[in-house]
């Protein structure tokens, strides 16, 4: 491929290789170039503050996270895609929130894990490419690898980084997931966009832990989404009463965006409720074994926190739930869990009901 294209080449590559994205299921795609330098000096100092908390592996890979090509020999161009995620038939989220009873899950874990299912699509928008514009060298990634897919969707027009620091479009709010193809091919470059936050911190206001400590900046280590999912230890005591009855991931700062208003309902099926998710008890996926754990959330991106996490979790919940019989005697059956981890929540949650 040439390097040099016209406007009009420029604009109907990019016609084109829009329109397949979106018969793919993608909503959006831009074309970034591979200078993430800004990002880079971001990261570091991120980093350097402790903010990444134990996720050793955002700084694991060096520079390879911040330079595509020392990831992927030869890359000279990202292409960046959108897929909406919001549910729109699931339960109201505040309503869960509200209810001490029931268990809130992040929006975007209640169906399939979206892993898969776009790496497929990406696979298949760069193999329609190589049949119709030539061979390339490429990988896909969705959020399989050291990537900077947040910064690189900025640089791709998809939206800016809000300050809650997750990508904002005025067209869609913030529910999607990201994926991108790295690329050898020169192709003609999306134009970024400009941030929309202005004076906003409804974000920073409603975040029940305090974990974006200022605009734009997030300390992952007092984050319900980390505290939940990427934790494997014990749950500082200190922040367990501000989780409330959120046991995987928080959506909070999403929720009071001013932008999400647009969000566009998912058009994947795959990424519906199941297992009544967008509404559960707690008291009944307490009572869940491991067997019942892992059958019911097969191909469910929960599943990789693994039972006793899980139980953690709602053990902590269940400690900020109204006291009751059904949640003193749920505790109870699990004071002599096999699991130092499980029975330290337990207690504490029993503790909390004067226990």
């Amino acid at each position: 491929m040439s390097e040099k294209f016209t406007a009009t080449e420029s604009q109907a590559l990019l016609d084109r290789m829009q329109r397949w994205a979106r018969s793919l299921g993608f909503q959006a795609l831009g074309v970034s170039d591979i200078n993430l330098h800004d990002a880079e000096e971001k990261l570091q100092r991120w980093l350097a503050k402790g903010f990444h908390g134990e996720m050793a592996f955002m700084h694991k890979h060096g520079e390879k996270r911040t330079r595509p090509d020392l990831l992927v020999e030869g890359t000279v161009r990202v292409i960046s895609v959108r897929m909406d995620y919001w549910p729109g038939e699931a339960a109201e989220p505040w309503q869960v929130i509200n209810d001490g009873n029931k268990a809130f899950i992040s929006r975007y874990a209640l169906g399939r894990d979206y892993h898969k299912l776009m790496r497929k699509r990406l696979a298949r928008l760069a193999a329609k490419m190589e049949k119709e514009i030539g061979p390339m060298g490429y990988r896909v990634f969705t959020d399989s690898a050291p990537v900077m897919e947040k910064a690189i969707a900025e640089k791709a027009g998809l939206g800016w980084i809000g300050k809650h620091t997750n990508v904002l479009s005025r067209d869609a709010g913030s529910y999607f997931f990201l994926g991108e193809i790295y690329t050898d091919l020169p192709l003609p470059l999306t134009e970024a966009t400009t941030a929309h936050c202005g004076s906003c911190s409804a974000c920073i206001d409603i975040c029940p832990t305090q974990a974006i400590v200022a605009p734009y900046q997030l300390d992952a280590r007092r984050c319900i989404s980390y505290l939940t999912i990427e934790l494997r230890g014990s749950i500082p005591e200190s922040l367990r009463p501000q989780m409330g009855n959120r046991i995987y991931g928080c959506d909070d700062c999403q929720l009071v965006c001013p932008w999400n208003k647009y969000a566009q309902a998912t058009v994947e099926s795959d990424y519906l409720p199941r297992e009544g998710l967008d509404a559960p008890q707690l008291v009944d996926l307490f009572n869940w074994t491991e067997q019942e754990f892992l059958q019911k959330l097969e191909g469910s991106p929960i599943r990789r926190i693994g039972h006793d996490c899980w139980l953690r979790n709602i053990a902590v919940a269940l400690g900020n739930a109204e006291t009751s019989e059904a949640v003193i005697e749920a505790l109870q059956q699990k004071q002599f869990h096999p699991s130092d981890l499980v029975r330290e929540h337990v207690n504490w949650a029993l503790a909390q009901h004067g226990l």
